[in-house]
């Protein structure tokens, strides 16, 4: 099977080496050509919870070079999602599946606009990763990987990629119920990220002290009201528990958010925070929490160029 990672995040870069033991065609597509170059030559390094230890995937920027793939992994921001699934769509034909592993809502809907829904498979990692440079990584998190399709089928594709990332190291699942899985993260990203770009604490310590343990359960009590009022059943029946049992098994790890944070790049907050607040204003349900977080981050980003 050749696979193809679109991006070179922490995320990415994280399975591209995990990927890269197993006995397949293993790309990672980087639109930056002079960093694909470099990472073509050096390859990647991998440091934490796995050990420290080198992987060398093929790297490039040129789709032409890559050709057809029979599974594409879409591992970009979400704001970047249109934009990577354009510029990949020559990398899949009627054979080839699209697995999105990204944060919030919204990227499946994005990508099957683009290339058709039978071939989306939606799916979420616990995985813990952070890019310390590129072609670095920490592999600060472990947990399971689980995807699925929208509307509940199983498929061959489906069995080899569970197959295939079990047998790296990957703990992988498949669900029939994906929404609920993909709910169930984003309200775990909701209580969290947020917080921790705001704070610049680590995951572990949001349960740490009474302020951020006060407002993280606030954020999730409102992201949990929604899904109620959409009949969306969470994978968790605690879910604030869940949220901060989540903290605690990441205690080390500095999430994605507060990774672009320290490096003054756009968050994803308008698909986790901000989806939070549109569902709740149209379903006229109050979300002053998600909302204030939402505007804080926003005004972080604004400025970066203004801070001490």
């Amino acid at each position: 099977m050749k696979i193809v990672i679109v991006g070179p995040g922490a995320i990415g870069t994280l399975l591209a080496a995990f990927l890269s033991k197993s006995k397949e065609e293993i790309w990672l597509l980087d639109y930056n050509k002079e960093r694909a170059l470099k990472l073509n030559q050096t390859g990647i390094s991998l440091e934490g919870l796995s050990g420290d230890w080198q992987a060398k995937p093929k790297t490039s920027s040129d789709i032409k070079e890559i050709g057809i793939a029979d599974l594409v992994i879409i591992c970009v921001k979400s704001y970047d999602t249109k934009n990577a699934i354009k510029q990949s769509k020559t990398l899949v034909n009627e054979k080839s599946a699209v697995l999105t592993l990204q944060n919030g809502l919204g990227n499946i809907e994005i990508i099957a606009e683009a290339i058709g829904s039978e071939r989306v498979i939606a799916g979420v990692t616990s995985l813990g990763a952070t890019l310390l440079e590129p072609g670095r990584v920490k592999h600060a998190g472990k947990g399971e990987t689980v995807i699925g399709r929208l509307d509940g089928k199983i498929t061959v594709e489906m069995r080899s990629i569970r197959e295939i990332f079990n047998k790296v190291g990957l703990e992988t699942r498949i669900t029939r119920d994906v929404k609920s899985i993909l709910w169930s993260k984003l309200i775990i990203n909701t209580g969290i990220n947020a917080l921790t770009a705001i704070t610049r604490l680590n995951n572990g310590k949001l349960t740490e002290f009474e302020g951020t343990r006060r407002i993280m359960r606030e954020a999730v009590t409102e992201a949990i009201r929604i899904a109620k009022r959409k009949r969306i059943k969470l994978a968790y029946d605690d879910p604030l528990a869940k949220v901060e049992a989540v903290c605690e098994a990441t205690s080390g790890n500095i999430s994605s958010m507060l990774q672009d944070v320290l490096r003054k790049r756009r968050t994803e907050i308008d698909f986790i925070n901000g989806v939070i607040v549109r569902l709740a204003q149209e379903l006229n349900i109050p979300a002053p929490i998600n909302s204030m977080l939402l505007d804080l981050v926003k005004t972080i980003e604004a400025g970066y160029s203004l801070a001490l």
